[in-house]
């Protein structure tokens, strides 16, 4: 990916960075309406109660430093208040749609839990599989937030077809459909924040749904909370904690995934990986245990947890190689996704690799990227506005609002459903002599 070609700053700040399932806009959990004035508010609200801590007399020369540093941050965060948005060098060349599908970069666990005819193991591939993603949290530098109606495709990767839109912008939300001939996969999701002075925590209210087609199993994911931690001060880095659950609804069984916080002063962050598979009786089946960042593994045990005799442990899955080139923690996989190699011919114009300011970006080009990002914002706005003009309410194009409302452990989430209306406009544009290929001719415009 061109994005080694981008000079990017250790002390950079990652505001929204954390992405599994979900279309990242950073807000308040309460009336906010996401915007960057907000995100300033809400850390110079701890700034400043950091500041009424340490700046009581008497003050001894370590607390004069801090107090110094916490008021040099607090400054930062004032200014940033005055601009439209978040400085181009946050960001990675990436937009949200793109990153979230990074979670099919392993999808070949999926294929394997098709194939696999023991319930228990199914979830084994499958739970690997939604972990693997996890991964991409390393980097910790911004995703372009996406326009209303903006999508990004994915193809000649396992034989998916993939599709994502950003079917509103308040909330933030996104849904995705992808299938080959093992499995679908359909995901509504938004996130939920909290800040504290120097972390952010991110819940994700998310509906994901797997059906593998063999048998005809449907596989429910819930994946685990996060954290950004060092956001002021600090090296930023991310962190899951509490658990990821995947339950076979056809069947019962389950999978719990507990995810261990890193200690603050270990060396390397483990990032460790604990749980078990149990059967519809409640009863663990098969103990798995890994890194999120690094592999996967399970063992069969006895109903007790205990590793049954005979038996050893087996890797399941594990961190692909990342190419040389980079200077983020991409895999080879995550480095094509700007890549036309992993897109159709005559791409929708409201792709994600066609924005300007993120081409431009991922090119080197910062000045321009501002530039084109600004203009973007402000073309989105008036397309707002003369909608609400005109009196026409925005609906998506590939999704449909549902009737159902998803309660969440941390809060309600309406559900979107692909609607079949893509598969028929890329038979079309594939079949036709319209449209412009798979290049960089085609304008970017996802509105409608």
């Amino acid at each position: 990916m061109a994005s080694a070609k981008v000079q990017k700053k250790s002390g950079s700040r990652l505001l929204s960075s954390l992405s599994f399932g979900g279309f990242v806009k950073t807000h308040k959990p309460s009336q906010s309406n996401g915007g960057m004035e907000d995100i300033a508010a809400a850390i110079s609200e701890g700034l400043s109660k950091q500041l009424d801590q340490v700046g009581k007399p008497p003050l001894n020369g370590g607390q004069l430093k801090l107090t110094k540093q916490l008021e040099d941050k607090e400054r930062t965060w004032n200014m940033l208040t005055s601009l439209s948005s978040i400085p181009i060098s946050y960001f990675e060349p990436v937009t949200q749609l793109q990153k979230i599908a990074e979670i099919m970069g392993c999808c070949d666990l999926l294929d394997k839990a098709d194939e696999c005819e023991d319930p228990c193991m199914r979830l084994v591939y499958a739970s690997s599989w939604a972990t693997s993603f996890l991964y991409t949290s390393q980097r910790t530098l911004k995703p372009f937030d996406p326009i209303l109606g903006e999508t990004f495709e994915l193809v000649n990767h396992h034989g998916i077809s993939y599709i994502a839109e950003q079917v509103s912008d308040s909330p933030p939300l996104g849904a995705s459909h992808a299938e080959n001939d093992h499995f679908t996969y359909d995901s509504t999701s938004r996130l939920k924040t909290k800040f504290f002075a120097n972390s952010i925590d991110v819940c994700p209210l998310e509906r994901t749904r797997i059906t593998l087609k063999r048998d005809g199993v449907v596989l429910d994911l819930v994946p685990p909370p996060s954290k950004a931690n060092n956001i002021v001060v600090g090296k930023t880095w991310i962190d899951f904690t509490g658990h990821l659950t995947m339950t076979n609804v056809t069947t019962g069984d389950k999978v719990v995934l507990n995810f261990k916080p890193s200690r603050w002063f270990s060396t390397g962050r483990p990032s460790e990986v604990d749980g078990y598979v149990y059967n519809a009786a409640k009863e663990p089946q098969i103990h798995m245990t890994g890194k999120w960042n690094r592999s996967m593994s399970y063992q069969p045990c006895d109903i007790k947890g205990e590793p049954l005799a005979g038996t050893e442990l087996k890797e399941v899955w594990s961190v692909g190689d990342t190419p040389k080139t980079e200077t983020l923690p991409y895999t080879y996989f995550g480095d094509k996704i700007n890549s036309f190699d992993t897109a159709p011919e005559k791409l929708l114009s409201s792709d994600s690799r066609l924005r300007p300011d993120r081409y431009a970006y991922e090119t080197g080009d910062l000045s321009k990227a501002g530039s084109e990002k600004s203009r973007l914002e402000e073309r989105q706005k008036a397309e707002k506005k003369r909608r609400k003009a005109s009196g026409v309410k925005y609906s998506p194009k590939w999704f449909d609002r549902t009737e159902e409302v998803v309660a969440t452990q941390w809060g309600d989430l309406e559900v979107y459903q692909f609607n079949g209306k893509y598969t028929e406009r890329r038979e079309l544009l594939n079949n036709s002599n319209c449209g412009a290929s798979n290049g960089r001719e085609t304008e970017f415009h996802p509105w409608q």
